[in-house]
């Protein structure tokens, strides 16, 4: 008799009602049988990969920040997860009525499991404090937790399967205004394909949230020349911020 994924995830769900989260360790190196037909013992293969996401299934049931961590930062559901030095999650206020979002972590970020450090990072921080506000003042984050190799653009294929811890970092923080850094975070989180220049242009919205976009940090590091318009942008995002 076969056993369905449904039925091996139904278990383990079972098992950790019961017995709580040390079996789950134990599974990675046992071979363990739920009581059931000797046909029907789990390999280990199968078992170690579904407990290494079984908590990421069930991320939307997260209450706060920190839960939401415990359960997708070993997230494996795409090949960036085993090439990743550290889940870079997000910081930042947890009831922030502002966040900043990117588009991924770079080698910097990779290292250090934290989003936009290095002179990316500290020019973030310079265009916060001219808009009189700090990183502990809100939240930041990226679309994507993992780095692609090579600081190359993120794939949509990734995007599309990272965009939910996203969405749910969104949904717990509850912000009243998003600052877009770059086209691709932008499109990502409107779920659309338009220039910078035209999503600079306007203000969206992401589910009742009132949405700016700018340029990348990093951008503004390669082209100075960009940071005029850049100071426009944010004098709109603090003007909205302020107005809540």
């Amino acid at each position: 008799m076969a056993v369905t994924i449904k039925q091996i995830i139904e278990a383990l769900k079972y098992q950790k009602e019961v017995f709580g989260d040390f079996l789950f360790e134990k599974l990675d190196k046992e071979r363990v049988n739920y009581n059931l037909a000797p046909e029907m013992k789990v390999s280990e293969k199968v078992t170690s990969s579904l407990t290494d996401n079984l908590f990421v299934e069930e991320f939307h049931n997260s209450t706060s920040l920190t839960e939401l961590y415990e359960k997708i930062h070993q997230c494996q559901k795409c090949p960036l997860g085993k090439t990743r030095t550290k889940f870079v999650f997000g910081v930042g206020n947890p009831n922030a009525k502002a966040m900043l979002i990117g588009e991924a972590p770079g080698a910097e970020e990779d290292r250090q499991g934290e989003p936009f450090v290095g002179r990316a990072g500290q020019l973030l921080n310079d265009i916060l404090k001219a808009i009189n506000l700090k990183r502990e003042d809100v939240y930041i984050a990226n679309i994507l937790k993992c780095r692609p190799p090579n600081n190359r653009d993120p794939l949509p294929v990734e995007m599309e399967t990272c965009f939910p811890y996203l969405h749910k970092q969104i949904d717990l923080i509850k912000p009243k205004v998003i600052l877009c850094l770059g086209r691709i975070a932008a499109n990502a989180l409107l779920n659309k394909k338009l220039s910078l220049s035209l999503l600079r242009n306007a203000v969206f919205e992401h589910d009742g949230i009132k949405v700016v976009s700018t340029y990348h940090p990093a951008a503004l590091l390669r082209n100075p020349h960009w940071k005029k318009d850049c100071w426009e942008d944010v004098k709109k995002f603090k003007s909205l911020l302020d107005q809540l």
